[in-house]
């Protein structure tokens, strides 16, 4: 139907639209930035990954996948004193990189098509659910 109304308007002779898509293999949309540096699903998913066991608030454990967040501030090159994880709702929780350096499993998890940040041992507030974004400062 579209197609047919497009040639409608279309002038006489004039060559038609063709809309591009996307090439195989063309990157997909960041799903996390850390620092300018965005990361797709695809690599996050093909970096290094650990199961990481975390108790929530109703005290169920939960095993999740994720990729460390130091492996991530390394692979993008970042340091500083504060780290600083921004949810897709706005939501944003602070850390001390010294803190966070101490954690051997404190990860960026892949829970569906979000991610979640996964920080066991430490206060609810910083488990960041939708974790779109990290940047140190």
């Amino acid at each position: 139907m579209l197609a047919f109304l497009d040639s409608c308007t279309s002038s006489p002779g004039a060559d038609p639209v063709v809309e591009e898509s996307i090439p195989a293999g063309e990157e997909a949309a960041a799903a996390l930035l850390v620092g300018k540096v965005p990361f797709n699903m695809s690599q996050l998913e093909g970096m290094e990954t650990l199961a990481v066991e975390y108790e929530g608030k109703d005290g169920e454990v939960t095993v999740s996948t994720g990729v460390l967040v130091l492996d991530l501030l390394v692979e993008a090159g970042k340091t500083g004193e504060t780290v600083v994880f921004v949810a897709n709702d706005g939501y944003e929780a602070e850390l001390a990189l010294s803190k966070l350096e101490g954690c051997v499993d404190c990860a960026v998890a892949f829970d569906g098509e979000e991610l979640r940040l996964v920080l066991p041992d430490f206060p609810s507030n910083l488990q960041v659910k939708g974790l779109v974004e990290i940047t140190v400062k």
